[in-house]
């Protein structure tokens, strides 16, 4: 004041050109930041942008935690703001592309870049992606259930006007946003021009002159095991453009990070909510779509040393198989052999692509076919949680559709599009089929060629595929009556063709035993589990964890391939031989074809479960030991199933045995008892009955409670009934 000089002080900010200035700040920020940034001396973006470019790719992958620990306000304007700040961030990547790659030329015609982004950000599902997320960088992991051809979409568009030929650009937003063409022409008027004014609506499209972009749909799902109980499976359509599009196929399963946006549904309009104006339908505009086979995913590929190291020592303990077979349904009482299998199938044999490019699978499939109450569900339930990737499904409410997939035609498009079913979601993994006896016969074929060649043919509607499909499948069926019964043979008890027993690499046949002994171990073990949570006779209580042991198998599927040792491979064909003469043998017998076939697939099964059991131990090379397991794990399985045939004998033995029973009914009254030898002599020598007849009903007899044996097995008494 004192100095006689104009004081001035600003009293409003200027607004004329400040939202641009902040805007180049940023856009300089973002340049610094991919030019700059590094970890150690290695310049991470700025080569990636080299490499690129010189491949003619224009595109740069960024980590969100590097711009974080750049600059954290940067970060946090992008995931708050994409809208704005993705397009400096394009823009900034295409300026550096020029500094690094035309340093000394001043004018060059770049393409557009693309910018993608990965995190670890927290994941958002489906389910809570509500308007509070609308506008901002969201994290979403699902499942791909169908994927739409490749389109065209316009960023600019040249329209010209028909009357005056005036032409201007409109620009479009990515997504699923449109384009409105001006009503009037914009051309600038000249005072006193004579020429009449354009009418409305003059502008058309010139196409030859817009500028356009490859776009993708896709349908992302939540993943099974995501869902709630009872609740329908949430989707979310996904805009993926550019270097984007064609990353996924259905089934796979993948983390999307992208931007919550909106879109006027054309549907809606004809809806109930139809003339509401402000209601919208939510889309994700892809930014990133990351696999789990991706490097950047953090999926259950990434091991980390300490983790690795206590594999390595876990796989060196003795008694590995035995403690990881007890922690598959500890809750469950016995079954020791059941689950050894069920390891084997968690764990798969090695898939080999031959060099004439024929492929041999590497998954086992297992059945368990036996008597009601004897927890197959239950082992099925297990499996459904502790496998990576699972989906669990009844016979009866699944269809072929349903298993393999389904052709569904775009609402707005009209196009037809594929929506892969069990099979193809649950590929890399394991599906469960309960109630197998009870799916149609049709439904049944349909998965036939998924079980052996690992593909889905799909031939619908236009469209003619193949969708991979390499699961494991592990079914659970009752036999034909309910319970097995011992007077018939397996024919009669299981109701499936050979087609579908053959593809099964080890059939249970679990039986529900009556032995005094053996009911009071098990009542006192679900009396323990129901009063304690802990079983008596067998420790509930794991002694490896149920997540540890599924991150042990995802690290035995993905670093181990075993091969067969010659030894082993000798030892392997020369009992196939004995078991095939041994079968054949018995059906010569029998004078009928066994209905469990033993084909070549049974010995390519056997060399699967020994493969497995390698695997088990991280050993590179499958030795006779573990074939040895893997004969007896075949014997007691499959082997057990077709001699339970073998023993039955032909139809006139069970013709006879019926008659022999009735005989022996009337002959024993209730109470009454007899010699042993001297029924022999009545039945076989007077009454003209077989040996084998007579035994047979003797034993079956015994098995129903109806008869028992005393004086050391010299006497028959009939019990009360």
């Amino acid at each position: 004041m004192d100095r006689q000089s104009v004081y001035s002080s600003h009293v409003y900010e200027p607004s004329v050109g400040q939202n641009e200035d902040t805007r180049l700040q940023l856009q300089t920020q973002l340049e610094n930041f991919i030019l700059d940034f590094r970890h150690g001396n290695d310049y991470v973006y700025r080569v990636q942008l080299q490499e690129n470019a010189l491949l003619k790719k224009y595109y740069c992958d960024v980590d969100v935690n590097d711009l974080i620990n750049y600059n954290e306000e940067l970060a946090h304007r992008l995931v708050s703001e994409p809208a704005e700040v993705v397009p400096l961030f394009e823009a900034a990547l295409k300026k550096c592309t020029h500094r690094i790659i035309f340093p000394h030329e001043r004018k060059v015609d770049l393409p557009q870049h693309q910018l993608l982004l990965h995190s670890n950000a927290e994941e958002v599902s489906i389910r809570n992606l509500d308007s509070m997320t609308i506008g901002r960088l969201v994290r979403t992991p699902g499942i791909v259930i169908g994927a739409s051809v490749i389109s065209s979409k316009a960023t600019e568009v040249v329209a010209q006007c028909r009357n005056c030929q005036h032409s201007t650009t409109i620009p479009v937003f990515g997504g699923f946003s449109g384009v409105t063409l001006p009503r009037q022409c914009g051309r600038q008027r000249i005072p006193n021009d004579p020429t009449p004014n354009c009418p409305l609506d003059p502008y058309f499209i010139m196409h030859e002159r817009s500028r356009f972009v490859d776009q993708q749909i896709i349908k992302l799902q939540e993943a099974p095991d995501m869902v709630p109980v009872g609740e329908l499976p949430r989707h979310v359509l996904v805009s993926a453009d550019r270097y984007l599009t064609n990353r996924v196929i259905p089934g796979s399963r993948c983390t999307i990070t992208g931007i919550m946006s909106i879109y006027q549904h054309k549907g809606s309009r004809n809806s109930a909510t139809g003339g509401a104006v402000a209601i919208r339908t939510s889309y994700l505009r892809a930014m990133g779509v990351q696999t789990d086979l991706d490097k950047t995913a953090r999926g259950h590929a990434i091991f980390t040393d300490e983790e690795e190291q206590e594999f390595l020592e876990m796989s060196r303990r003795p008694d590995l198989y035995n403690i990881l077979a007890d922690c598959i349904a500890p809750s469950i009482y016995g079954n020791r052999d059941i689950k050894k299998a069920i390891l084997c199938l968690l764990l798969g044999g090695t898939k080999k692509i031959l060099p004439d490019g024929m492929r041999l699978r590497g998954d086992i499939n297992v059945l368990l076919l036996g008597d009601p109450g004897t927890a197959k569900s239950q082992l099925l339930k297990f499996v459904e949680k502790c496998a990576p990737i699972a989906i669990y499904t009844s016979g009866k409410g699944s269809s072929a559709a349903g298993l393999t997939a389904s052709v569904h035609r775009d609402q707005s498009t009209r196009e037809f599009y594929l929506e892969g079913g069990a099979m193809v979601l649950a590929d890399g993994g394991v599906v469960c089929i309960d109630e197998f006896d009870k799916m149609r016969d049709e439904d049944r074929v349909a998965i036939h060629e998924a079980m052996e060649q690992q593909t889905i043919s799909i031939a619908k509607a236009g469209i003619t595929t193949i969708l991979n499909a390499r699961t494991s499948v592990l079914a659970a069926a009752n036999p034909i009556f309910g319970r097995y019964d011992d007077m018939k043979t397996p024919g009669e008890n299981i109701d499936f063709q050979t087609t579908i027993l053959s593809r099964f690499d080890m059939i249970f046949i679990v039986r529900d035993h009556h032995s005094r002994e053996k009911d009071e171990k098990m009542a006192r073990h679900v009396m323990g589990i129901h009063m304690g949570g802990r079983g008596v006779e067998e420790q509930v209580e794991a002694e490896i964890p149920v997540e540890k042991m599924k991150r042990y198998m995802s690290y035995c599927r993905s670093r181990m391939a075993p091969r067969l040792s010659p030894e082993a491979a000798e030892k392997l064909s020369s009992h196939f031989v004995s078991i095939r003469r041994q079968v054949h043998a018995a059906e010569m017998e029998a004078n009928a074809r066994s209905s469990i076939p033993i084909t070549i697939r049974q010995l390519e099964a056997i060399v699967r479960i020994t493969e497995a059991l390698a695997k088990l131990t991280l050993s590179p090379v499958a030795t006779e030991e573990h074939v040895d397991e893997a004969i007896r794990l075949f014997l007691c399985s499959t082997m057990d199933a077709v001699n339970q045939g073998s023993n039955q004998g032909s139809r006139e033995l069970i013709e006879e045995v019926n008659r022999l029973e009735a005989e022996l009914k009337r002959r024993l009254p209730v109470g009454w008892g007899t010699s042993l030898a001297k029924l022999r002599r009545e039945m076989v020598e007077q009454k003209g009955y077989s040996e084998q007849a007579l035994n047979k009903t003797l034993m079956i007899m015994q098995r129903r409670d109806v008869i028992s044996f005393r004086n050391q097995g010299s006497t028959v008494y009939r019990n009360a009934a």
